[in-house]
């Protein structure tokens, strides 16, 4: 996940300004491990600074670990969803690609997102003026800026259920799994983000790996959330099954003695 964010950052900083980009991306990985942004954003000012030295090794570590981690969740997908036909299988070039597009894929997300919000941010800063009354913008577009967000996440898993499993997915299954996840990621996210700051000793108990224990014990439960609503996914696909054996009508009785 670091190397992908410092690329990103050292990419998008030649289209948007380093600053709005990282205060951006702060914003959303606060999402993705909950109180510990600001470490995060810390370790990606570092690399910044020398990003022509790091950046041929950064790219290396993140293509091999992105084919990596994208390999074991397509061996996942297949055990979810054993119950296809057995004899549906990925070509060999589209599973090698697949980690790379979804890298692009992410990218993009992040620049489309970034965008979205500078101008939400903007909006912000101004006033409506409506017979003599003045409003401030400014809770509507922090409520339009959650709202990005957690469409970009809800696109994003939908994305990953449609294209991982071998084979075809409804759109329909794959956003109520995109939407089933996002919606237990965000209470799950609250309470982390209510412990670390009031209850866990983390920082005491671990020093200064704290950030890395909360970073990966929040990445154990958002892959745990990915993993639960491809199963909501296959277990809507075997029950349509069953309706559709239901419904189908029975052989005639010529016809099965002729067999």
């Amino acid at each position: 996940m670091v190397p992908l964010l410092i690329l990103s950052v050292i990419a998008l900083s030649h289209l948007v300004e380093q600053a709005e980009l990282l205060a951006t991306i702060g914003r959303y990985l606060e999402w993705l491990v909950p109180s510990q942004s600001h470490a995060f954003l810390a370790e990606i000012s570092k690399f910044m600074e020398q990003r022509a030295a790091v950046g041929a090794v950064l790219l290396l570590t993140m293509l091999f670990f992105s084919s990596l981690a994208f390999s074991v969740l397509e061996k996942a997908m297949a055990v979810i969803f054993a119950h296809r036909s057995a004899g549906e299988q990925r070509h060999f070039l589209t599973s090698a690609l697949l980690p790379y597009c979804f890298v692009v894929l992410l990218g993009v997300a992040l620049l489309a997102v970034t965008i979205v919000s500078i101008a939400l941010d903007t909006i912000a800063s101004a006033n409506l003026y409506f017979f003599g009354w003045e409003w401030s913008l400014r809770g509507l577009a922090g409520t339009l800026i959650y709202l990005v967000a957690l469409g970009a996440e809800v696109c994003i898993l939908t994305a990953i259920y449609l294209v991982m499993p071998v084979g075809r997915v409804r759109l329909r299954h794959a956003l109520f799994g995109g939407c089933t996840a996002t919606l237990i990621w965000e209470v799950i996210r609250h309470l982390l983000v209510w412990f670390f700051t009031t209850l866990s000793k983390a920082s005491v108990v671990y020093g200064p790996l704290a950030t890395a224990v909360v970073a990966m014990f929040s990445m154990e439960i958002a892959a745990t959330l990915l993993l639960f609503g491809a199963q909501l996914i296959a277990e809507y696909e075997c029950l349509g099954r069953e309706r559709d054996a239901a419904a189908a009508p029975p052989p005639a009785a010529g016809t099965a003695r002729g067999h």
